[in-house]
């Protein structure tokens, strides 16, 4: 156990003790956190749109000032002719254009059917369609006011959405909660991939097999480090969120340690078993990215796994980023309960004891 403890301690002292290493660990993780929170959105905001208004009336006025006083849109053009549409969209001045005709207000006052036209860049099919909703709800509630109004044709139904989890629909929070173990993921990942590699590269590779220490033992050496240092990024990326961004954690915080903990050490056992296939630090790096892009891409992070085809979807089975992301979302937001915590936990818990074991049969193989 004493040369156990003292290659275990010996890793961390070669990454904290290196002024590289630690601005690696502790600088970018946290500014990408910073960044991707309000950065990385899907929320449309500050997007440009036009306003071609042929009708003079009140009622058109009123219209355009919904949209003028809408938060969604603070970037209005106004144009003057219907050529100046297909110039505005061309050029991709914006990406929208509600057309209101000259009849508007007439046909409002005769109790007749309107219509008005949203004509949209379908280069930006998601922003478009965003921006779609944004539009459809203001005119909707428009039209509601209008039949009010005038007393004629009053909706039977009226719609009132409410939001569970995140009333205010703000979408970093739901980008602090994944956010937290996509970056503890890359920490770990990373520190763990350069350990047995970076041992070859200065040469020391030899004296650590010829050392007292069993392969086992050099194995579960060089993983604690990576373990501890994934485990304490995460905490901190935790603690940023909840005390410095203000997003609620809702759920268990022991249940969230323990998954935490088990997902670092099944991300550890993927990058020992990189590192030891690889001869230097710069194939490890390579390594770890391009494990990196498709576990995130599959994971659920930026897609929905819904929409992705039903014969790749079987792979995400295999990534234990895609567990842990709905326990993550689930702890935060929603106080998710133990059972459904450990119905995610136990296939994240099957990935680490494959990729422990692969990972010692590599290293094994390698120090033969």
């Amino acid at each position: 156990m004493g040369y156990l403890f003292a290659l275990i301690k010996k890793e961390l002292l070669i990454i904290l003790k290196d002024p590289r290493s630690r601005l690696t660990i502790l600088l970018p993780p946290l500014v990408q956190l910073l960044i991707f929170t309000y950065a990385a959105t899907l929320d449309v905001k500050n997007t440009p749109i036009a306003i071609l208004n042929l009708d003079k009336g009140e009622k058109a006025f009123e219209l355009v000032q919904r949209f003028h006083g809408s938060r969604y849109f603070p970037k209005i053009t106004y144009l003057e002719k219907v050529s100046d549409i297909k110039t505005y969209i061309d050029n991709q001045k914006g990406v929208m254009v509600l057309f209101i005709e000259n009849n508007f207000s007439g046909n409002l006052d005769r109790r007749t059917p309107n219509k008005v036209q949203l004509i949209l860049d379908g280069r930006r099919s998601n922003t478009a369609q965003i921006l779609t909703g944004y539009a459809t709800r203001i005119i909707s509630q428009y039209s509601r006011d209008m039949e009010a109004k005038i007393s004629f044709k009053q909706e039977l139904i009226d719609l009132a959405p409410r939001y569970w989890f995140n009333p205010n629909l703000l979408y970093y929070w739901y980008n602090i909660a994944s956010l937290v173990v996509l970056l503890a993921m890359v920490t770990c990942l990373v520190v763990t991939a350069q350990s047995v590699a970076r041992e070859r590269e200065l040469g020391t590779f030899a004296q650590l097999v010829v050392s007292p220490l069993s392969p086992l033992a050099i194995l579960i050496g060089k993983i604690i480090p990576g373990i501890a240092i994934g485990l304490a990024e995460g905490l901190f990326m935790l603690f940023t969120g909840i005390f410095l961004l203000q997003v609620p954690f809702t759920g268990s915080f022991f249940l969230y340690l323990l998954t935490l903990l088990v997902f670092v050490t099944s991300i550890s056992g993927i990058g020992l078993f990189i590192s030891a296939l690889s001869f230097t630090q710069q194939q490890s790096l390579l390594g770890s990215f391009i494990f990196l892009i498709p576990s995130v891409l599959l994971s659920g992070f930026a897609t929905p796994i819904e929409n992705m085809p039903a014969w790749l979807q079987p792979v995400t089975y295999g990534i234990p980023l895609r567990y842990m992301l709905v326990i993550s979302k689930g702890l935060f937001l929603k106080a998710m309960p133990a059972k459904i915590v450990f119905d995610n936990l136990w296939p994240i818990v099957a990935i680490t004891l494959f990729n422990l074991v692969g990972a010692t049969f590599c290293f094994r193989r390698r120090l033969q």
